[in-house]
């Protein structure tokens, strides 16, 4: 930091200290300037210019150090100087403090983050020049954050300072000028039958109803100048039209369909989208075929004779397509036909935010709808590694269609999907190397959980590599190899096939989404308000094109949203309440997980606690032999209301459902501990970890008085 940064923190802190430590702020409580008010309206009488730049520098001042009791200094200028020259010296004042923290914060920070942030804040210096005025006026009219942060952020960006001005200036005179009225009021009060003069009370109405009216006008104008481009049709063909026929889709579709409403869905492949067709579905079965012959093998355990499983895997991959079958009647555009949604065949491109254009096999027509859900879903991410084109990467999507088992498989990743999968493939026979660049499995979970299933995988033949990086492949003398770089070195590994598992992307391409100026983020997925709304109020999504927890239970519980507020959002709108998400890995051990763990809670700086119960000591875990894993609960210290639960072991995600319930519902683990659970079960879990807690907390003292209390009993 330069010797000017210093010196200029040097005297902010001055002043500042210097503020609290003489105790100044009592000079500007309104009990004070109240007490004082005969003989400070005297002095101003006499001195009013000498007054005026006194209040006119004293509210500088505290606008430019942050410090608390401008609001108090606005209704003492009202009582004092009465509502012109209250409003005209305030108004100035208060801008001109604005500006001056706004030009500080600049001087200061602006330029380290530049430095550090480059590319991030381009995007929002570009918003801001493109936008700035306008967002800097809506936040200056409806104070959702306190003006003093809005300075100093806006110091941050590349918002010019001429621009701060004058957009502060116009913005906050509404506020000020209700805040000065209130105070004349207030100057006039001499007895209590005072406060509920008319003047008074219209100007405490002012206050209160103020907000409540710029948010109406400035979403007006924000309205309406969203579509000002677009020329709305007279008559609508639908109240709403879902793009995507996937989880997120087909429950807004049968949402509209279930209030009656005219829903069209447009799909333009199969129904049922990934989960049916190539993620969930056929990933859960193909696990479950692997899961079956790992149990041939361990057969011992269970005082059965062991055996090595034949696996003819056309069969397996046969099985697989047939529950894909018998579960697409579900998702089908019959059914879909049948509750009154019109299903239609085709890739639909936005025209306007009212109209999209749907390509029906080379036949093009225009459809109109009041709401649009956006349910597109998301596509597996192919790294730009050298090379990966040329040894025909294999993915969630196309793995469905192999029709040999190969022999060496390469997974590249070592997320859920690519954890998952390494393990059902190695368990039917493949030789598996799995690729991870990190220093660890499952990177979201905790340290624990991932050690516990990095055993299991080593355990039953899984060449798991951690801290190796792809950096090209390559086809030599007819074999397929990746380098990898870890530690310093290159290494070869040969291969058959490679499964890129390494994240997933949003569906966008072909919306035409750039004709309505709304950019999709880096992963693919759009920038959603609290509603599920994207830029304009009518346009929605929600499933994993809208993230940012990509899972289809997931998806569903937004398309709630985003359905109920597409076609009932002018009366009210519906927020997402992301703060009980669970999920699960379908790996063996199973990984369970709702709310924070243990490594975002030291994290986020919260004072926590963890239970924990082995499930090593529960009765039913022993007799079906599959006594391992452990239930972390987290709570905050000395409380048993929940705030994460991770459960690594067998059945984790069954387990996991008493805590999502718990959490959601504000059930603490007191209350879980005195519910009944059956005998014996693996819920019992749940009940003995909520007893761990119990355990954790038990009164100690009071314990041993009881003891001696029925010690001395033994005696009579």
């Amino acid at each position: 930091m330069s010797n000017s940064k210093k010196i200029v923190l040097g005297v902010i802190a001055l002043l500042v200290g210097a503020f609290f430590l003489f105790d100044l702020g009592r000079f500007l409580e309104l009990s004070v300037l109240k007490a004082q008010q005969e003989q400070l309206s005297e002095l101003i009488e006499a001195n009013l210019l000498l007054s005026l730049a006194l209040l006119f520098v004293v509210y500088v001042a505290v606008t430019a150090l942050s410090l608390p009791g401008a609001a108090v200094m606005t209704l003492a200028g009202g009582a004092l100087f009465g509502f012109g020259w209250g409003l005209l010296v305030i108004s100035f004042a208060s801008t001109v403090g604005a500006t001056l923290a706004f030009l500080v914060a600049r001087f200061l920070f602006r330029d380290t983050l530049r430095e550090r942030y480059a590319s991030y804040l381009k995007k929002i210096d570009d918003g801001i020049q493109r936008d700035g005025a306008f967002y800097l006026a809506t936040l200056r009219l409806i104070p959702v954050f306190p003006f003093f942060v809005i300075n100093i952020v806006l110091g941050l960006t590349g918002m010019k300072t001429w621009t701060f001005y004058w957009v502060s200036q116009l913005a906050m005179l509404p506020g000020t000028a209700v805040f000065v009225n209130a105070g004349t009021q207030l100057a006039q009060i001499e007895r209590m039958g005072d406060i509920v003069s008319p003047e008074l009370l219209l100007s405490f109405v002012l206050l209160g109803v103020f907000p409540l009216i710029a948010k109406f006008v400035v979403g007006r104008i924000q309205k309406k100048r969203l579509y000002a481009h677009y020329d709305k049709p007279e008559r609508f063909d639908y109240n709403m039209v879902v793009i995507g026929g996937g989880s997120a889709g087909l429950v807004s579709a049968y949402i509209g369909a279930t209030v009656n409403a005219r829903v069209a869905l447009i799909e333009r492949g199969k129904m049922g989208g990934d989960c049916l067709n190539t993620g969930c579905v056929p990933s859960k079965a193909l696990i479950r075929s692997a899961k079956v012959a790992q149990n041939m093998r361990e057969a011992d355990r269970y005082g059965l004779t062991a055996a090595e499983p034949n696996i003819p895997f056309a069969n397996v991959m046969k099985r697989i397509h047939n529950v894909i079958k018998t579960i697409e009647p579900h998702d089908s555009v019959e059914r879909f036909t049948s509750l009154g949604v019109d299903c239609v065949q085709g890739s639909a491109r936005f025209v306007s935010p009212w109209e999209v254009e749907v390509d029906e096999d080379g036949a093009k027509r225009r459809i109109t709808a009041k709401s649009v859900v956006i349910a597109t879903g998301g596509k597996p991410f192919v790294p730009p590694i050298p090379g990966i084109e040329d040894v025909a990467p294999l993915t969630s999507e196309n793995l469905w269609e192999l029709e040999d088992q190969p022999g060496r498989l390469v997974v590249l990743g070592g997320g859920p999907i690519g954890s998952e999968l390494s393990q059902a493939f190695s368990r039917l026979g493949t030789q598996v190397i799995q690729i991870e660049m990190g220093d660890r499995l499952l990177p979201r979970e905790d340290a624990d959980v991932s050690e516990l299933v990095l055993k299991r995988f080593r355990d039953e033949g899984v060449d798991v590599r951690l801290d190796h990086r792809a950096s090209r492949f390559a086809v030599e003398d007819g074999e397929r190899v990746v380098y990898c770089e870890h530690a310093g070195d290159t290494v070869r590994i040969p291969f058959d096939r490679v499964l890129v598992a390494v994240g997933r992307k949003g569906n966008t391409e072909g919306l035409g989404l750039e004709s309505l100026g709304i950019e999709p983020g880096p992963q693919g997925t759009l920038p959603t308000n609290d509603d599920l709304s994207v830029v304009f109020p009518n346009i929605f999504a929600c499933g994993d094109v809208a993230g940012p927890y990509q899972f289809t239970h997931m998806a569903a519980h937004q398309a709630w949203h985003a359905a109920v507020n597409a076609l009932f959002g002018q009366f009210k709108r519906f927020s997402v309440d992301y703060s009980v998400t669970p999920w699960v890995t379908f790996t063996s051990p199973e990984v369970g997980r709702v709310g924070l763990n243990e490594t975002e809670a030291r994290e986020q700086g919260i004072d926590y606690e963890v239970t924990t119960y082995g499930l090593d000591d529960l009765d039913r875990a022993i007799a079906e032999s599959e006594d391992h894993g452990f239930i972390k609960v987290i709570t905050r210290r000395g409380k048993d209301r929940i705030l994460g639960a991770t459960v690594a072991g067998e059945h984790g995600g069954e387990l996991l459902t008493e805590f999502i319930l718990a959490m959601k519902h504000g059930i603490g683990l007191n209350k879980i501990l005195g519910t009944i659970h059956p005998y014996p079960t693996w819920n019992e879990s749940v009940k003995f970890a909520a007893g761990e807690w119990k355990k954790a907390h038990a009164p100690q003292k009071v314990i041993q008085w009881l003891g001696r209390y029925h010690r001395r009993r033994l005696k009579s």
